[in-house]
């Protein structure tokens, strides 16, 4: 077994990209990097530098390793994902959509956009991940402090310009759920069965809209998956790695 093992890993490793999602860094995959990086080398992306999804999409790209690789965005990370690949399908090799929407923003979502930018430009950022807790995370951990103390960590790390880039990005989205069907490559879908802002349907939706995609349902987990259910995820994202 150990010959078999390290045979496998001669080939040549395939890059990891990871795409936080909104007002979180590269903490939201703490558990996740150490778990991944026997696959390849592992590289959490910048994506607070641009207010649309092709700017994003853009420096992502030109800062990812390699030719080809997998990768793997959350909630934003993948409406990101979704112009990534637009922009360059042949560059994915592997696709990992976690707690995320391939729908475009709703008029509601998209006041409650408005009214957090209003606050970042206020002087009142550190409302927005207080006021973003209850629903990031499933109803058994609302009073986790550990948990909020790290989101709040993360939008600090932020910072209120980068969130109202981000915000505006999420806001000018396009829906890609025509796009799914174009989606060629192994793809996981993940979601919390508590998932409040990205619900299990949504993933449903994606998951059925690309052939041989592997739905994964994570169980007493909201949004913050790869926070709140680290293993499952890591256990996940491996099998979709060697698959």
């Amino acid at each position: 077994m150990v010959r078999t093992f390290l045979q496998d890993h001669e080939q040549q490793p395939l890059p990891i990209v990871l795409v936080p999602g909104l007002m979180c860094s590269a903490r939201l995959y703490g558990e996740q990097i150490p778990a991944l990086w026997r696959f390849g080398p592992v590289l959490v992306a910048d994506h607070t530098r641009d207010d649309s999804m092709a700017g994003i999409a853009r420096r992502i790209l030109a800062a990812a390793p390699g030719d080809r690789f997998a990768l793997v965005g959350l909630s934003l990370g993948g409406y990101i994902a979704f112009e990534i690949m637009r922009q360059a399908p042949e560059r994915v090799a592997k696709l990992a959509l976690l707690d995320t929407s391939a729908r475009s923003d709703t008029p509601e979502q998209t006041e409650r956009r408005h009214a957090e930018i209003a606050l970042a430009e206020g002087g009142r950022y550190s409302e927005v991940p207080d006021g973003r807790f209850p629903s990031f995370v499933h109803p058994s951990r609302g009073n986790d402090q550990a948990l909020l103390g790290l989101v709040r960590l993360m939008a600090e790390e932020t910072g209120p310009e980068a969130f109202v880039r981000q915000q505006k990005a999420i806001m000018s989205r396009p829906d890609s759920r025509p796009d799914l069907a174009g989606v060629r490559c192994p793809t996981l879908v993940l979601v919390g069965d508590g998932d409040e802002p990205t619900p299990p349907e949504r993933a449903a939706e994606i998951a059925d809209g690309i052939a041989g995609a592997r739905l994964v349902t994570v169980p007493d987990c909201g949004h913050l998956s790869t926070l709140e259910r680290p293993q499952q995820v890591s256990e996940a994202l491996a099998e979709w790695l060697q698959a």
